[in-house]
């Protein structure tokens, strides 16, 4: 790519349009071995135009100015370094809204949403005025968008980094739901023990990759998100074992403990859980790909 927004062509002066820079980030992105190049380089360059997606098909013929190049270049060097997109951007969407993200968090993922969907189909029948708690909230993705969507109810997230909290905080100030947002630090549930408080749902996708994959693990998650949302210990269930033992207690009756969980774990969370008086019923929810991907536990 030019210094420059012109390249000397032959005879003639060359512009860099939207489209063409678009074309030669994707042949660049795929010599890279990047698994999106045409997505990431459409999401980089709104991100650096401070605009929709849509603008690059309307404006494929605009050209680039030296300063938007120049700034361009830079997240495709980050890019090609394999951090991930959305950390360059600084914003990543979930569930049709926009989360600020930070490397104190861990990145929403599509798979995620199918926790938050399970969660709201269970609380919508009788919602007003429900409480939940999210365990390990990074960006408050997940109770944000609950929130978001069930404008009867209020939550409690945790999580044991400061730094998530804030990006949590900030996020739920963007969205206007900070009033029904109680933010506490603290390692898993412990810092709701102390109160009186009772949940109609405890949600929450905590670290759950055995240790021994993290080395195997992309990149672009194992040199840059933050290995204490994804380590869940020997055999990926540490996290999981605490829920279920000391979740119940802080359910109001009829209430559900979702877990999100990685492959091959739904099942494994539902013997747990069979094994411990406090727990019923297990529904086990697949994702689009037919993965099992959610437990749901009602509290006996």
């Amino acid at each position: 790519m030019a210094a420059d927004n012109k390249a000397a062509g032959a005879g003639r002066t060359e512009t860099w349009t939207i489209g063409k820079i678009l074309k030669w980030t994707e042949q660049y992105f795929q010599k890279a071995g990047l698994d999106s190049p045409r997505l990431d380089a459409e999401v980089l360059l709104s991100h650096v135009l401070k605009k929709e997606r849509i603008f690059l098909y309307v404006h494929f013929e605009q050209p680039m100015e030296a300063a938007e190049l120049a700034a361009y270049r830079e997240c495709i060097k980050k890019r090609v370094q394999r951090q991930p997109v959305a950390y360059i951007t600084g914003h990543k969407e979930f569930m049709g809204l926009d989360f600020k993200v930070t490397e104190a968090t861990l990145i929403p993922r599509p798979d995620t949403e199918i926790l938050v969907e399970a969660v709201l189909q269970r609380l919508k029948p009788g919602c007003t005025d429900s409480l939940i708690a999210d365990i390990g909230t990074g960006t408050g993705a997940i109770c944000l968008s609950l929130l978001k969507y069930l404008p009867q109810l209020r939550a409690v997230t945790v999580d044991v980094s400061q730094a998530a909290l804030a990006v949590a905080e900030e996020n739920a100030a963007a969205l206007g739901l900070s009033d029904r947002l109680e933010l506490l630090q603290g390692d898993l549930l412990q810092p709701l023990r102390s109160g009186t408080q009772r949940f109609n749902a405890i949600v929450s996708n905590p670290p759950y990759i055995p240790r021994a994959e993290i080395a195997g693990l992309e990149e672009d998650v194992r040199s840059f998100e933050p290995m204490g949302a994804l380590d869940g210990g020997e055999d990926g269930l540490d996290f999981y074992r605490r829920l279920l033992a000391e979740g119940a207690e802080l359910l109001a009756p009829e209430g559900f403990l979702a877990l999100e969980a990685g492959i091959h774990q739904a099942q494994q969370l539902k013997s747990m859980a069979a094994e411990l008086p406090q727990w019923g019923k297990c529904e086990i929810i697949r994702d689009l790909a037919g993965i099992e991907r959610v437990a749901v536990l009602w509290k006996v």
